[in-house]
């Protein structure tokens, strides 16, 4: 579900944090993220509602699913609040206030093992949304 505020002369998509949090793992997943990982960390954290974990096989597929995840929720009128480390493609982080999204090199996200940092979180089976490709809601 997504809505638009009119502030001065900007136009703001405000989208529902869940169908943000999809959007972002359908992409991944159509570039072929691998060990996808949807954490509801919201009863947990002030710090956003969702965390996206994903890795890729190589720090140029990294960038790919960092930079197809921009797209397609700029696409939706959604723009990050920040994205870091997009350069190096270790561990790309992008910050969409209610939604964080962590990309990893693969042996990078064995060192850093978020899911183990926020195992409080609720995992989000993704099986029948990773399915879904017509539209943005589930």
């Amino acid at each position: 579900m997504t809505h638009s505020v009119k502030h001065g002369k900007n136009t703001r998509t405000i989208m529902d944090p869940l169908a943000k949090a999809l959007s972002c793992a359908r992409e991944a997943d159509d570039r072929k993220a691998s060990n996808i990982v949807l954490l509801d960390v919201s009863r947990i954290t002030t710090l956003a509602d969702y965390f996206l974990i994903c890795s890729g096989r190589s720090s140029r597929q990294v960038q790919g699913i960092a930079e197809a995840v921009q797209t397609r929720l700029r696409e939706l009128g959604v723009r990050p609040l920040g994205v870091e480390g997009e350069r190096e493609g270790h561990w790309v982080l992008m910050d969409y206030g209610d939604v964080i999204v962590h990309i990893f090199y693969h042996p990078v996200r064995e060192l850093y093992d978020l899911e183990s940092l926020w195992s409080d979180g609720t995992v989000v089976s993704l099986d029948e949304h990773l399915a879904v490709r017509q539209g943005e809601s589930s």
